[in-house]
Order: structure tokens, then C-alpha cells, then sequence
């Protein structure tokens, strides 16, 4: 059978354990089959181990490979992409616990763990997640500490605290390349299909799916304002704008958000911010109405949306200005526009049609026209729910005339219809509405349930202006947040019990929930939002300039004032032996200075010994007590470097070795004992 080769059963355990900690962050993404497979290598290992069973043959482990590829393209549906390339590496550092036969073979699984560990961070970027990692990087420099230990008993404390120790001196280092490295923005974007929109909208709505969103009590994301924060019923997040009705869906289309800007003349007191959201793998981001913005990697959209150049996929802050009162594209709108923001499905809806018609007849000037189909709203009896009934092919004319129950969405896209029915150009708008004030850090937070759709309207010479019919109806959605709303239906967050916002309502719960945000909104600001824009400033700040040559020099010199210490320390003479036996040693051979007895440079314990008895023939008994002890533990290899009971004995025939020797001096210099 072959044996288990030259890896030290303390380094298998701390390999072991270290490949169980790097797996887990990657786990709520990992088909179960990856942990049955794990559980197999594992066990397989530890009984190559123990030499009961032997190391897998080539066309075993060929077959794993092609078994894994084959598992990987059936849960991933491709080879290609990050979820899949990602899942191979994790498979491949499992199977290698197959093959190693020696502490080469054990380095690769250490570098591919510390590999991994990184990978992590593309799907999740939270301070909890950097804080495990910490733990990862420590068993995994245990594992590689215990790879060196050969010899010595089983002690996996020793390893962890030399670990503990090496983690803690690059911590200097680590915060110098953070602050000073170059922020370089990325060359390419790799798609993941396995990664969803986090920020809970997407570019189609149908009446039920923003119904559906309030139901999620994650966060959207977090705003910062630079002077008072506006009142709750001022706070319209736009994300997109929904365009085209294919008579149940609205949409968005590339030709209401593309080409240059629209015009924007800016008018009345302006609001500046700073928004930080998480990764959405969508382009689209969130401002108030009337927004510019400084970012160099958003971009302002026809219809005046705030864009990201690429999809989102790590935790992005921008600062963003707003002219809430400004004009949208008052001067009017091209052909395209006025076809775009018209456009029904034939045959969709024909009581709505004929509404609108009738509304048009009695108010043919637009503002009338909008004001008297939200004095319908208000009048009429309609429900603002979470719960509203299912419609069937005509969806607006059943929620306006039948059900008259629904969601901000039902309402939009009903009014949406019948403005463009009556001839006034008008679209969907999709973002958020409100937010929550954490005190803490005099931040806003908006939640997935704070998902809204409202109206815009085109009038001459006004351009672009918001309506929003759910105000109509319920305005305690609009000025207190859903919860408010939905108080007496008690369906606010009904299917996520564990959400912490659905307990705001209790004191000591809520408090906590905030100093947790509080800390995360940190967290995500300062160390995930520290990119070239922050970094830049940073430096003009501590060094008056953002100059990259002189900024190069200091990070050189900081670098260099961090590494001294430590190289200084490494270097630093050792006092102390750390061989418990040599410590012995050297206690018997200082007390026999004092007697001035001394051996010879690079003379052996035996000859060492017969020279004392000579010198010292009262003693010979426990003389030849010590040597033989030390003899049998530092030369015969019978105990192990660091056995405690074994280190003990020796310093007990020491102590009883000196209780034997005199206490004076003899006459005359040190002298060898010829």
C-alpha cells in the first residue's frame, strides 16, 4: 500500500480545517453535490493518512475531473463566466487533497485557499464577510506554519499563535498599500448569470411587481445630504423611466435614455448628496429630479437619469447635485419623442380610451386635464394594498372600473395609459419614494419596500413635470413610508419575519438595527467607497499634492518605515534559545563558569561529562544522571522536541545536579579540565 508520504498530521489537520473555513463564504452558492464531494476528499485524505487505503490512480482522478466539469456545467448551465470558473477552482482545490505526497504538493492547496479567499469578495463585499476572511487568512498561515513544523508533537496552538503573529506584522503594510496604492479603475468586466439584480427593479414592471418588491426589507441603498435632509414627500429617487406598454408590461427602451442629455434649465434652490449603493449588476442609479453629477463614471441619459458606464458589481458612492424645481426639457419634444411617449397597443383597454376621451372633451387644456383624473383618484373609492385582486387582459380598465384595488404601479400605469390616451405625452417613472433617518450617522436609508412608480407628464412650456396618483389615494405613503400605509391592512413585510425593519417599532430592536447600519454605512463609505476620486483627495490633503511620481516616492518611504521595524525585530539576536533542552543546557553551563570549569568549543556532552567527573568525582552520580537524560532526549530523537514531561525530567536531575555542586568559586581562572 503507499504510504501517506511526508505531510505532517498537524499540517493535514490544519489544511483540512482551512480548506472547511474557505468554503463556507462560497457555500449559499454551491450546489450540494460540491459538499458531498468535499466530505469524500476528506475522508479519502484522512484514511491516505492513516495508510489504509491508497492514493487514487490516474484514471480515478481522471474520471473526478471529468465528473466535476461535467457537475459544473449541469448546475451552471455553461463553463464560461464567473459562477463557473469560480465552483472549477473550488472543486480543484478539493480534489488536490487527493495527490499530495509531500509539502510541495500541500503548498499548492494553501495558495489556491489564499486564492479563494479573494474570489469571495466578487459576490459579497459586507464587513462581516472582510472579518471572516481575517479568520481565513489565519488558518490557512497556520496551515502553512504547521507545513514547516516537522518534527515536534502534535501542538496546533503553536502554529495558530506563530500565524497569529505573522497576520499581525503585515497589518502596517497592508494599511500603507491601501491608502497609497494606485486606484485603477478596471480594464475589462467579466458577466456573472448567475448574479441578479440586487437593487429589486428591473427594466420591466407589470402592476404586481412593485407589490411584490414592498415585500423585501433589504437595503437599496444609503444617502448622505450635505446640508438639511428634505422633507420625507420630497424624496422621489429616480432610477428609470418605463416607456413602452405592451398592454400588461411597461417597459424601458433604449430611445427614451439615449443620446445627449435633454435639456435641463435649472431653477430654484439646489440639493447635493452622496449616495452609496451596493452591487446591482445594473447600470442604472438613483438621484432626485433635476440631477448632475461630477462622478467621472456616470453619465446624465436623454431622459434625465443618472447612469453608471458599466453595471454595477462592487459597492459604488457618488455625489450627485438636484434642482428638484429645475425645467425638463421645456422647450418641447422631436417626433420621435412625441411617438414614443403616445404610443398604445391597439385594442388594449377601451373603456380607459373612452374615459380619457370624455375627460379631454370637459378639459381640454392639459393641466386641467391632469388635475381632474387625480381628483378621480381621490373622489373614487380605490384601495392602496399590498393584496390586490388578479386582472385579467384589459388590466386597466378592470383596476380603474371593476377592483379599484391596487399598488403604486396599478395606479401609474392606469394613469400613464389614459394621459397618453387623451393625448398628452407621459411615462412611468421607477425608483424609490422616502426613506428612513438614522440618526446615528444623519444618513437616509432606503429600503426595498420603498419601491415607487409615479408619472411624468409633458405640458408646453413646463417640460416634464411628476404626478403622482398614489398621493390620491394614500398620502401617508407618500408622507410617512409604507409601514404607515399598510397599518391597517397589516401586511407590511407579512413574508419577511426576520427583517429587522419590520420591528422598528420596538425601541431596543430598532436601536440596534441602526448602530449595525451606522456601522456598515461606514464601512461601505470609507473603506469600499475609498476608490481615485477619494484617494486623490486623500492625498491633497495629507500631502498638498495628487501628483503620482512624488506620491510613488512617499509611498516608498512609508513603506520602508514600516518594514524597518519589523526587519529590525526578525533580525534582532535571540537571547533565548527556543529549544527548552538548550535552555538546560546553558543554566548547567553558567553555573559551571562560576566554578571555573568550561568546555570546549564544539565538544560533545560525553567527553564534556567525563571531564566534570574528573574534576568534580563527588558529583559523578548525578553528573552521569543529567548527561545520560540529555544524551537520550537531545541526540536519540525518543521524545519529541517539546514534550513537556520529558523537559521536566530533565530539569529535575538539573536541580538535583546543583543542590550537589559547591557554592564557591574555585581558585584561579576558567580553566577547560584537561
Amino acid at each position: 500500500m503507499t504510504t501517506a508520504g511526508l505531510i505532517p498530521r498537524n499540517s493535514l489537520a490544519w489544511l483540512l480545517t482551512a480548506q472547511v473555513v474557505v468554503l463556507l463564504p462560497h457555500l449559499p452558492r454551491l450546489p450540494v453535490w460540491v459538499a458531498v464531494l468535499w466530505m469524500v476528499c476528506a475522508l479519502w485524505r484522512v484514511q491516505i493518512q492513516r495508510m489504509r487505503w491508497g492514493y487514487p490512480g490516474i484514471v480515478t482522478k481522471a474520471l473526478a475531473i471529468l465528473v466535476s466539469v461535467a457537475g459544473v456545467y449541469v448546475s451552471q448551465g455553461t463553463l464560461i463566466g464567473l459562477d463557473s470558473a469560480v465552483l472549477l477552482l473550488l472543486l480543484l482545490f478539493m480534489l488536490k487533497l487527493l495527490e499530495m505526497r509531500d509539502p510541495r504538493d500541500a503548498l499548492v492547496v494553501i495558495y489556491l485557499g489564499f486564492f479563494l479567499i479573494a474570489t469571495a469578495f466578487l459576490f459579497n463585499q459586507s464587513m462581516l464577510l472582510a472579518l471572516y476572511q481575517c479568520v481565513s487568512m489565519l488558518v490557512l498561515i497556520a496551515a502553512l506554519v504547521g507545513l514547516q513544523q516537522t518534527s515536534g508533537r502534535n501542538d496546533p496552538g503553536r502554529a495558530f499563535r506563530t500565524g497569529a503573529v505573522l497576520l499581525a506584522q503585515a497589518i502596517p503594510l497592508m494599511l500603507v498599500l491601501f491608502f497609497l496604492f494606485p486606484r485603477i479603475g478596471p480594464l475589462w468586466a467579466v458577466n456573472s448569470p448567475g448574479q441578479q439584480a440586487t437593487t429589486g427593479l428591473s427594466a420591466s414592471m407589470a402592476p404586481g411587481d412593485v407589490a411584490n418588491l414592498a415585500q423585501s426589507g433589504e437595503l437599496a441603498f444609503r444617502v448622505n445630504f450635505e446640508g438639511p435632509i428634505p422633507q420625507h414627500d420630497q424624496l422621489y429617487w429616480r432610477a428609470m423611466t418605463l416607456s413602452q406598454f405592451d398592454g400588461r408590461r411597461w417597459s424601458h427602451t433604449a430611445v427614451s435614455s439615449g443620446g445627449p442629455p435633454g435639456e435641463l434649465q435649472v431653477d430654484g434652490p439646489s440639493i447635493s448628496y452622496r449616495v452609496v449603493t451596493g452591487a446591482s449588476h445594473q447600470p442604472w442609479l438613483f438621484s432626485l429630479r433635476g440631477a448632475s453629477s461630477t462622478t467621472d463614471e456616470l453619465v446624465l441619459t436623454r431622459d434625465f437619469m443618472l447612469r453608471a458606464r458599466r453595471p454595477i458589481s462592487q459597492t459604488t458612492a457618488y455625489t450627485a447635485t438636484s434642482w428638484p424645481d429645475s425645467l425638463l426639457d421645456p422647450q418641447g419634444l422631436d417626433a420621435l419623442q412625441q411617438r414614443l411617449y403616445l404610443a398604445l397597443p391597439e385594442g388594449s383597454d377601451p373603456r380607459t380610451r373612452e374615459w380619457a376621451r370624455t375627460l379631454r372633451r370637459q378639459y381640454p387644456d392639459d393641466a386641467e386635464l391632469i388635475q381632474a383624473m387625480l381628483q378621480h383618484f381621490n373622489r373614487e373609492p380605490y384601495h392602496y394594498t399590498l393584496r390586490p385582486d388578479t386582472l385579467g387582459q384589459h388590466t386597466n380598465d378592470e383596476f380603474l372600473f371593476d377592483t379599484r384595488r391596487g399598488f403604486c404601479a396599478h395606479f401609474a400605469g392606469a394613469m400613464t395609459f389614459a394621459l397618453r390616451a387623451a393625448g398628452v405625452p407621459s411615462r412611468i417613472v421607477a425608483g424609490y419614494q422616502g426613506g428612513e433617518l438614522n440618526p446615528r450617522g444623519n444618513h437616509v436609508l432606503v429600503h426595498q419596500f420603498d419601491a415607487h412608480a409615479w408619472v411624468e407628464a409633458w405640458l408646453p412650456g413646463r417640460g416634464w413635470i411628476s404626478v403622482d396618483p398614489t398621493f390620491q389615494v394614500a398620502p401617508e405613503r407618500i408622507e410617512r413610508g409604507l409601514q404607515e400605509a399598510l397599518r391597517g391592512e397589516g401586511s407590511f413585510l407579512q413574508d419577511s419575519p426576520l427583517s429587522g425593519a419590520r420591528y422598528r417599532n420596538i425601541g431596543w430592536i430598532n436601536t440596534i438595527r441602526l448602530a449595525w447600519d451606522d456601522v456598515n454605512y461606514r464601512w461601505q463609505l470609507h473603506v469600499l467607497g475609498y476608490e481615485s476620486e477619494r484617494q486623490l483627495s486623500f492625498f491633497r490633503r495629507w500631502f498638498g499634492t495628487a501628483d503620482w511620481q512624488r506620491i510613488g516616492v512617499i509611498a516608498l518611504i512609508a513603506a520602508g518605515l514600516v518594514m524597518l521595524p519589523l526587519a529590525l525585530w526578525t533580525l534582532r539576536p535571540q537571547k533565548r534559545s527556543n529549544d527548552p533542552r538548550k535552555r538546560v543546557w546553558d543554566k548547567l553551563n553558567r553555573r559551571l563558569v562560576r566554578l571555573r570549569l568550561q568546555a570546549r568549543d564544539g565538544e560533545g556532552p560525553r567527553h564534556w561529562q567525563a571531564r566534570l567527573v574528573a574534576a568534580l568525582p563527588e558529583q559523578q552520580p548525578e553528573l552521569d544522571a543529567f548527561f545520560d537524560e540529555y544524551v537520550r532526549q537531545a541526540y536519540m530523537h525518543t521524545v519529541p522536541v517539546d514534550d513537556r514531561a520529558s523537559v521536566s525530567a530533565l530539569r529535575s536531575r538539573l536541580g538535583a545536579l546543583l543542590r550537589r555542586l559547591p557554592r564557591k568559586r574555585r581558585p584561579g581562572p576558567v580553566t577547560l579540565v584537561e
